[in-house]
């Protein structure tokens, strides 16, 4: 198997440190993704690797292993257990070093010759069985998807998989599906999936924890005598009543409009709305008399 640069791929040093490394992956990530290129098989191709490398080099450990094993870096425990048995039993062992700048020649003859298979085919040891490796994913949706329970289809390691997005996931949330990863070795179990949710920024709601905030425009004959109007929610338009006397950045709350709490079916947090009196512009002279005539009451 080629060796795999997944620094050369992110497109960072060796030397990244973490945010370097994740902010790298979101560019190529959006670059890449699926959504935006549907017909082009080559980027689909690149955001498969792209996610590769990021499952790698944004874990701690995976990287340490990474840096010490290259490819086989999921097998490094197992290497270091095997390393330590054959040095227990025989004292002509020696030191197996791996340069990650190896195109090839690396550890699969050696694994091989140690769970299982040599080079002639002969079976000298009982298989031993690893667990597959997991798989990380970035699934970007709007505040609007993420406001209803939807279904979407993801594409990992050129694998299709449908999900089921329950309402009111939040922004960076991690769901994990078992046995989406990559597949065990000797018949060991399938990795893991861990999805992460990007939830963007909405033009007009904010979201904290589960409670939506927004503005309203309203006329100044409407904050001052009173009246109704129809403003939007990101379940449908509602009506209210502006109280007469209604000052500029007045706060109102309307209980059960704000986001779906997460896995609790039927349950809301709150819309707070906050009121911006919309002062006239243009005016005729004789509006500008009916205002001088009531500056003088």
């Amino acid at each position: 198997m080629a060796f795999i640069d997944y620094y050369k791929t992110l497109g960072v040093n060796k030397t990244a440190a973490e945010d370097e490394i994740k902010k790298a992956y979101r560019k190529l990530a959006r670059k890449y993704h699926p959504d935006l290129n549907p017909k082009d098989t080559e980027a689909n191709k690149k955001f498969q690797q792209i996610n590769e490398a990021n499952e790698v080099l944004s874990n701690a450990e995976k990287r340490k292993k990474y840096d010490a094993y290259g490819e086989n870096w999921q097998h490094a425990e197992a290497y270091e257990n095997a390393k330590k048995q054959q040095q227990n039993s025989s004292p002509d062992w020696g030191e197996y070093t791996y340069s990650n700048t190896q195109q090839e020649g690396n550890f699969s003859d050696f694994f091989e010759s140690l769970f299982g298979h040599s080079s002639s085919g002969r079976s000298n040891r009982t298989k031993n069985k690893f667990r597959g490796n997991d798989y990380n994913a970035e699934l970007h949706l709007s505040l609007r998807e993420a406001y209803q329970t939807h279904k979407q289809t993801i594409t990992v390691n050129g694998k299709n998989i449908r999900i089921t997005i329950p309402a009111g996931v939040e922004n960076e949330q991690v769901i994990k599906l078992k046995g989406y990863g990559s597949a065990g070795i000797n018949g060991g179990p399938d990795g893991d999936l861990y999805i992460t949710f990007v939830i963007s920024d909405d033009a007009k709601f904010k979201r904290v924890n589960n409670d939506l905030y927004t503005t309203e425009e309203i006329m100044l004959y409407a904050a001052v005598l009173g009246g109704e109007i129809m403003i939007e929610t990101l379940s449908g338009k509602i009506k209210l009543k502006i109280n007469s006397g209604t000052q500029n950045d007045t706060r109102i709350r309307i209980k059960g409009k704000g986001f779906p709490v997460y896995k609790k079916e039927g349950e809301f947090g709150d819309l707070y709305i906050t009121y911006k009196v919309k002062l006239p512009v243009n005016l005729t002279p004789k509006q500008k008399d009916l205002f001088e005539e009531l500056s003088k009451l």
